[in-house]
């Protein structure tokens, strides 16, 4: 548990030098999300995530007696006392296959007033997405197709259709499991993602197998303003998944456990007259703590 807690500092600490990098002058206390800025605090829906909240030297936060502090500086040299959270790790990790058993998903089926996946999904009617990686496109119509295209000037170039949806395919899909499936995120051993999926078929065929394309769309909640394709991988020799992000997912009982815990991170102004001495330890720890800018990305 000590070398857990350790990670995490060291985690919120290097992530903070970034925010405060590039953190405006700040007259009053503002609440600012990690995002404002580009800093990363979470991998992904499972990770907690994180709200800096910025106190004026006038209005300064109170923290538990032993919560443990970082000291930060802004580009103009302002000061600040910021209080880490305290994380309850044995809380926050839980075995997946006792937390997504059929038993639950069965239990929240029996609920009668609660929408479907697919009543949810019924938003998306009509509409396409486009997702550019690189020399090639890639466009999801809701139950129409996902079609691989290179565009250039403007004008459509090469194209392979990566299927049709198929509507029995996916009706054979659920009678053979829940509405709402498992992908394993592979950067962890124990989390999963729940998502809902639609099968695209009869795409164009296939040069290596002879036979046609298709893919495995995967509806997954997200908080995201609206919906979008997230990514696309060939999981086998043209065969794909498409994972899409979609907030109204989030309204169903098995998608709000997607929702991540919040945690404050309470940073005080230290005026002239208050401002206390750097400690060797404190200077120790931020100057051993370079910022990851890989980790320069968006929060979850």
């Amino acid at each position: 548990m000590a070398i857990a807690n350790s990670i995490c500092v060291l985690f919120l600490t290097s992530s903070l030098c970034l925010f405060f990098r590039f953190l405006p002058a700040l007259a009053a206390e503002r609440i600012v999300s990690a995002s404002t800025v580009g800093a990363t605090f979470s991998h992904s829906n499972h990770d907690p995530k994180y709200n800096i909240k910025m106190h004026s030297a006038d209005a300064h936060f109170r923290a538990d007696p032993g919560q443990e502090s970082i000291m930060m500086a802004d580009r103009d040299g302002q000061r600040f006392e910021c209080f880490l959270p305290k994380i309850d790790e044995n809380k926050d990790v839980e075995n997946v296959n006792d937390k997504y058993s059929s038993s639950v998903t069965l239990a929240t089926d029996r609920q009668t007033k609660t929408k479907t996946p697919d009543e949810l999904l019924e938003v998306l009617k009509d509409q396409c997405f486009l997702r550019h990686e690189g020399w090639w496109s890639y466009e999801f119509c809701y139950k129409g197709r996902v079609r691989q295209v290179h565009i250039e000037d403007k004008k459509l170039g090469q194209q392979f259709i990566l299927g049709v949806y198929d509507k029995e395919a996916t009706a054979a899909l659920h009678r053979n499991s829940p509405d709402v499936s498992l992908q394993k995120d592979p950067r962890s051993k124990t989390a999963a993602q729940r998502y809902h999926a639609h099968i695209y078929t009869n795409g164009t065929i296939c040069d290596l197998t002879n036979r046609p394309r298709e893919t495995e769309v995967r509806f997954m909640c997200s908080e995201s303003n609206q919906a979008l394709i997230q990514s696309i991988k060939e999981i086998s020799t043209c065969k794909y998944a498409l994972i899409v992000q979609c907030p109204m997912l989030c309204k169903h009982p098995l998608f709000q456990e997607e929702r991540p815990t919040w945690y404050n991170i309470n940073c005080n102004a230290l005026s002239n007259d208050r401002k206390r001495e750097e400690t060797e330890e404190d200077k120790q720890k931020r100057l051993a703590l370079p910022v990851d800018h890989s980790e320069s990305d968006q929060v979850h």
